[in-house]
């Protein structure tokens, strides 16, 4: 049994119902690599060069390495020299996916500088048939750990259950 699945056994165990909490877990596939070239496609594109932002709005699809995300706008910032991607706003109903875990949230913020991710806004994180829900989740891209915060609620389905 994998450190995250015995971690969210435990929980399970100790808290019956829904509580406030703030829980750690592992999301091994969960990993990028944060110089790997970027694609997006989007319905329409809006580029202020003052500012060096994009916002791309309308059914956007972005992809880097093995990770997909999705959502309704995304805003790309660019680092200080205007050619690198610093750092994506997405909202509007977002879907971030790798090969082992989706998860969902209203809004997510992706630092490449950082190497990191944090969804906000009614999270819902599945790996396989087990899923585990907050109001934020906060991914070390680098190593994949992760934090879920706030209203955190998880269901664990294990065998053939």
């Amino acid at each position: 049994m994998t450190i995250f699945k015995t971690a969210l056994l435990c929980a399970a165990i100790l808290t019956v119902t829904p509580t406030f909490a703030q829980t750690n877990i592992n999301l091994g596939g969960i990993s990028a690599d944060p110089t790997a070239p970027v694609e997006i496609t989007a319905d329409n594109l809006s580029v202020d060069q003052e500012s060096g932002t994009a916002v791309f709005q309308g059914n956007v699809v972005l992809g880097q390495g093995n990770l997909r995300l999705s959502a309704a706008r995304v805003q790309v910032v660019y680092g200080s020299g205007g050619g690198d991607i610093s750092r994506l706003s997405a909202s509007g109903g977002v879907t971030f996916v790798t090969a082992t875990e989706a998860a969902e949230a209203q809004n997510a913020e992706y630092d490449l500088d950082a190497g990191t991710l944090v969804m906000s806004g009614s999270v819902l994180l599945t790996q396989g048939s087990s899923a585990i829900s907050a109001d934020t989740m906060r991914v070390n891209l680098s190593n994949g750990s992760a934090q879920m915060e706030g209203r955190v609620r998880t269901v664990f389905n294990q065998g053939n259950n």
